[in-house]
């Protein structure tokens, strides 16, 4: 009777576990979005016409973690990832998240940590204040704003010289560590400019 009744208390946990792994795997699931990355419209016939790319945002609370994955490019390839006002050029507002580096088949990945929500904003008040001139092109001090939300992903080539090899136009543009990086490759132009992916993620 001894051994009966442990069986039953075993099965028993098994199930209560079962049910807290799904009820988990629910809840996370729930507080994820999962968006795609897209070769900018404008772009040319010749220019890297395999380019794509797939975003997941998952929060953790009082943080939010973006796993960025690209294929479809140049191998051994650097590439920079920002947060955005806009999808397409004029771009609007934008923050530099990181680097991204494609391995010998053209694929990179990259894991960034920061807010990705609905509360994801830029804001300068008050009268402009000094701003630290590290590279050439910095501005000296920044312009005066009212809360912008930027809610889109764009990825960039590091280097002009690396956009011109994939058959890309060989502009530079500010868009890196250095500001000397090349042209856009993906954003998220699927989604209108008012409403990013990012809007979709509640905090």
């Amino acid at each position: 009777m001894k051994k009966q009744y442990s069986f039953k208390v075993i099965a028993g946990l098994a199930l209560v576990n079962s049910m807290l792994l799904c009820t988990q795997a629910s809840a996370t699931d729930l507080e994820s979005i999962r968006f795609p990355l897209v070769r900018p419209a404008v772009l040319g016939q010749t220019c890297a016409l395999e380019a794509k790319g797939k975003v997941k945002v998952t929060t953790l609370g009082n943080v939010e973690v973006m796993d960025v994955k690209i294929e479809g490019l140049p191998s051994n390839t650097g590439f920079d990832a920002f947060v955005i006002q806009v999808p397409n050029f004029p771009f609007g507002m934008s923050w530099y998240q990181g680097d991204i580096q494609t391995n010998g088949r053209g694929k990179g990945y990259a894991r960034f940590v920061g807010r990705f929500n609905e509360e994801t904003f830029i804001v300068a008040p008050g009268t402009p204040t000094v701003a630290p001139l590290t590279h050439t092109g910095d501005a000296g001090e920044n312009p005066v704003t009212k809360p912008i939300h930027t809610y889109h992903i764009g990825i960039w080539f590091n280097s002009p010289a690396d956009a011109v090899k994939a058959g890309c136009p060989g502009a530079t543009t500010p868009f890196n560590g250095e500001h000397n990086a090349g042209i856009q490759i993906l954003n998220t132009s699927t989604f209108v400019d008012e409403e990013g992916p990012l809007l979709k993620l509640k905090p």
